[in-house]
C-alpha cells in the first residue's frame, strides 16, 4: 500500500484530498498542526467509512514538529511514497509591494516557501526508498511571473506581496529540485489547483473543492513517463494545464 503525506489536511482542499486519496487505496497521514484537530477530522472520516487514514501532527515552520513526524513515518512505513505540500496561508491583506511589513511577508514565506522546504528536506531520504516518488507543491496562478506581466490575464490586478511572491518562489524551488532528481524516479511539480471557494479566500473563487483536488490527484499519481519540473494550473483552459512560469 502506497503512503502519502500531506501538510495542512484538516480542511478544505487538503481535507478532500485525503478523502479521495483513502478512496483509491492509499494511507494517508493527516497532516495538522494541531494534532487534537486532525485526529478528530479523522474520528468523523472514520465514521463515515473513511480508511487508511491517521492524524499527525506538522507545522512545517517548527523543526522539531516536522523531525517528528518525519520519525514517526519512518518506524510505522518505512518510506514515503507521495509528499504534498498543501499547508499555507494568505497572510495579512492588502499586500502593496510599498509598505507591507516585512515581518508580515517573511510570516507568509516561513509557512509557504521555508516550510516547503524544511518538509522536502527531512521526509526526502523516505521519499527515495520509494519505486514511484512524488512531490507535489500546492502553488497558485498568483505565483506566475508571465500571467502577471499580462493586463490582459483576468487575475491581474491580485498583486500580493508576500502571497503571490511567495509561491512564484515555490515554483522557481520546485524546478530546481525536479532538476537536482532528474535521474531518479522522482516526479516533482508544481500544482495550481485554481481559484477555488474555500475558507481560505472566504469562499470567493469560482471553482469547486472537487474540481481542485481532482486536478491535483491527475498530476500526482503518475506514471514513469509524467512530466516532472511543470507548473500545471485548473485555471489553464487547455488539455495539458501546462501554466507559464
Amino acid at each position: 500500500m502506497k503512503s502519502v503525506l500531506i501538510t495542512g489536511a484538516n480542511r478544505s482542499i487538503g481535507l478532500e484530498t485525503v478523502k479521495k486519496l483513502s478512496e483509491k487505496g492509499l494511507f494517508v497521514y493527516l497532516g495538522s498542526r494541531d494534532l487534537e484537530k486532525g485526529k478528530a477530522v479523522v474520528k468523523e472520516l472514520t465514521a463515515n467509512g473513511f480508511g487508511n487514514i491517521k492524524a499527525i501532527e506538522i507545522d512545517v515552520t517548527k523543526p522539531d514538529s516536522i523531525l517528528a513526524a518525519k520519525n514517526t513515518v519512518e518506524s510505522e512505513q518505512g518510506k514515503l511514497d507521495i509528499l504534498i505540500n498543501n499547508a499555507g496561508i494568505s497572510g495579512a491583506l492588502p499586500q502593496n509591494a510599498s509598505n507591507t511589513p516585512i515581518k508580515d511577508i517573511q510570516e507568509v514565506f516561513d509557512t509557504n516557501f521555508f516550510g516547503v522546504i524544511s518538509v522536502t528536506q527531512a521526509f526526502l531520504g523516505l521519499l527515495k526508498k520509494s519505486d514511484s516518488p512524488r512531490i507535489s507543491n500546492i502553488t497558485s496562478g498568483l505565483g506566475s511571473l508571465t500571467l502577471h506581466s499580462d493586463p490582459t490575464w483576468k487575475y491581474y490586478n491580485f498583486k500580493s506581496s508576500g502571497y503571490g511572491t511567495s509561491k512564484a518562489a515555490l515554483n522557481a524551488y520546485t524546478i530546481n529540485l525536479a532538476y537536482e532528481l532528474r535521474e531518479l524516479p522522482f516526479k516533482v511539480n508544481a500544482i495550481d489547483p485554481g481559484y477555488t471557494a474555500t475558507d481560505f479566500n472566504h469562499h470567493s473563487g469560482p471553482g469547486t473543492v472537487e474540481s481542485a483536488v481532482d486536478f491535483i490527484i491527475k498530476h500526482t499519481l503518475t506514471d514513469e513517463n509524467a512530466p516532472t519540473g511543470q507548473f500545471f494550473s485548473n485555471d489553464i483552459e487547455d488539455e495539458t494545464g501546462v501554466s507559464p512560469w
